[in-house]
């Protein structure tokens, strides 16, 4: 027990818990403890917004493994926080958002920007800290940082602004991290013998492969099976995609190859994945998910086992354990696989270059509506862009994606052969996320390239942080797609509304522009012959500290909608709406 005041023992706690990156906005409320933060080794990175600060405090965590950590001013600072954190959540990121509040003397009374912030936050955090006295702030400080790790998930740590300035002894807990191990024995033992008798097997690799770095583990049973691996929707990175058993993504505007072959398990193996809705709903056509397979399901935390579909073995626990055990158990073991395994690689060799060859080939979008407005000759199909940005994409490049029509196309495109490189916004879907989770990538490995992939409208919300990436030297690249409107609505009022265009069409201006007179590189891209070429000098620019924004001008023609399923035919009873319907 040592002597220091609740700042200190705050901060310290911090310094325990490894923390050299804080994201915020200055404020009152924290600013006794702030004020220790160079003499701490700890970083205070400044944003434009509150939203934007959770959403690097995210994109930092997913990329390093470590916390991302946030903090702002008590009230409309801490409210700021909201979206970023609910991304946080649906993306299983280890986030602390420390959430000073109005001082205890005057909670209740309406003062100055005061609000009860607990409830805010209560469904979109795996754990809430308060510290209700000072001679706590070590120990709930330090609880906060062991939760998120231990839950896989964000955190919030709610002080009250009077609490940083009391003194007394204090204790700095050491960090608490434990083994989640392979689950037990006897789930092992029967996914090893459903493994074992699987003719095709196939394995969906999720999020949990990545928080396990378990790559390597995957790659080792999937050689042994002899499985195709699909990956997970929108965790592209969970499994090498130069790898020849590698199948593409699930779900949204995923790989067809990875459909068809999944179509064909009788067993699956869910790999840190809860097997969410747009990663197993029907797509391009194709009701893919294999209705009679076994399905053996790996997932850190129990209450996702069975969650979506039907299980047949549930296995708590870390997905790079448990791969390791299965593939220790089926060593010795007589595969049924076997027999067919050469044909079973020769399909899948056979899928993927067909869908390969396909996506080459398609080149715009074929609905009527896209017919019409993909005829624009000064304008490029977005396609065919994003099929040149997936040649001249970095191989270490970590891309994050916002949410969108083009960015949710981008799925079919977007390949990585290393871990911790593909950032989206989830099930939660949020705009402005791409840009603020790309600089907190790029505070955590500064020496990779980080990109980012954002429509036009999502565009507006997030472009402010353009500023943080100046300030602070985090030089990143934005890719910003140009079509003028809110695309993924759009697609509906195309599909249910006749074309009626309310709230979705954009007037933009050049976003090239302003970001050069904020002081960033800002280029304008028409043709599709520039576009890999540009990504890769953006790239090399960040090298020199340059950040930049590529303005990609595309056609207004959509992809798939998110689901057919969303909106219901309008139909309409009163005579003066009665044209309002669909013909």
């Amino acid at each position: 027990m040592t002597e220091m005041t609740a700042s200190e023992a705050f901060v310290e706690t911090l310094v325990a818990q490894g923390v050299k990156n804080v994201f915020g906005i200055v404020g009152s409320a924290f600013m006794d403890a702030l004020d220790l933060f160079p003499a701490a080794g700890i970083r205070f990175l400044p944003t434009v917004h509150e939203q934007g600060a959770a959403h690097m405090a995210d994109g930092y965590a997913r990329i390093s493994g470590k916390h991302g950590v946030c903090i702002g001013q008590n009230g409309p600072g801490i409210t700021n926080f909201v979206t970023g954190i609910a991304a946080a959540y649906w993306a299983h990121s280890p986030v602390v958002a420390i959430t000073p509040e109005s001082g205890t003397l005057s909670m209740g009374l309406g003062g100055f920007q005061e609000t009860d912030q607990l409830p805010v936050f209560s469904k979109i955090t795996k754990y809430q800290g308060h510290v209700n006295h000072p001679r706590r702030m070590a120990e709930i400080t330090a609880r906060c940082f062991d939760r998120a790790m231990l839950d896989l998930g964000p955190t919030q740590l709610n002080i009250p602004r009077d609490y940083f300035y009391a003194n007394h002894d204090y204790d700095i807990p050491e960090p608490i991290r434990i083994e989640r191990g392979a689950g037990g024995r006897a789930s092992l033992t029967q996914a090893a013998e459903l493994l074992a008798q699987a003719k095709f097997p196939v394995i969906v690799a999720g999020g949990g492969v990545i928080a396990a770095d378990g790559a390597e583990a995957c790659i080792a049973l999937a050689e042994l099976l002899g499985a195709p691996v699909v990956t997970s929707y929108l965790h592209n990175d969970s499994f090498p995609a130069s790898h020849p058993l590698w199948a593409g993504s699930l779900g949204y505007q995923g790989s067809k190859a990875g459909m068809k072959l999944i179509a064909r398990a009788d067993v699956v193996l869910a790999l840190g994945t809860r097997l969410g809705p747009f990663g197993t709903l029907p797509q391009h056509g194709l009701d893919y998910w294999p209705r009679n397979a076994k399905i053996i399901q790996i997932d850190a935390d129990p209450k996702m086992l069975g969650l979506v579909k039907k299980i047949s073995v549930g296995l708590c626990g870390d997905a790079g354990e448990v791969t390791e055990a299965l593939t220790e158990a089926l060593g010795n073991r007589s595969l049924a696989g076997s027999k067919s395994r050469e044909q079973r690689l020769a399909t899948i060799r056979d899928e993927k270059a067909a869908w390969e060859d396909e996506l080459t080939r398609w080149t715009q979008e074929t609905d009527d509506f896209s017919r019409d407005v993909g005829s624009d000759g000064s304008r490029m199909h977005p396609r065919q862009m994003l099929r040149e940005l997936e040649h001249a994409m970095p191989k270490d490049a970590m891309v994050s994606t916002d949410i969108g029509n083009i960015c949710s196309v981008s799925n079919s495109y977007l390949r990585f052969d290393r871990p911790r490189s593909m950032l989206a916004a989830m099930s939660f879907g949020n705009c402005g996320y791409a840009f603020p989770v790309a600089i907190g990538a790029k505070a955590a490995a500064p020496e990779r390239p980080a990109i980012a992939y954002a429509g036009d409208g999502a565009w507006t919300m997030s472009f402010g942080e353009i500023l943080t990436a100046l300030r602070e030297n985090l030089p990143v690249t934005a890719v910003v797609f140009n079509n003028g409107q809110w695309g993924a609505e759009k697609k509906n009022q195309v599909d249910f509304y006749a074309r009626r265009f309310v709230g979705t069409d954009l007037k933009n201006p050049s976003f090239a522009a302003i970001a050069r007179a904020m002081g960033a590189e800002g280029q304008v891209i028409d043709r599709v012959s520039d576009v890999g070429g540009a990504l890769e000098a953006a790239c090399r620019a960040q090298r020199d500290g340059k950040t930049t924004i590529l303005e990609m001008m595309v056609t207004q023609e959509l992809g798939d909608p998110f689901r057919r399923d969303a909106l219901s035919k309008p139909k309409r009873m009163l005579e003066k709406y009665s044209e309002y319907t669909v013909a």
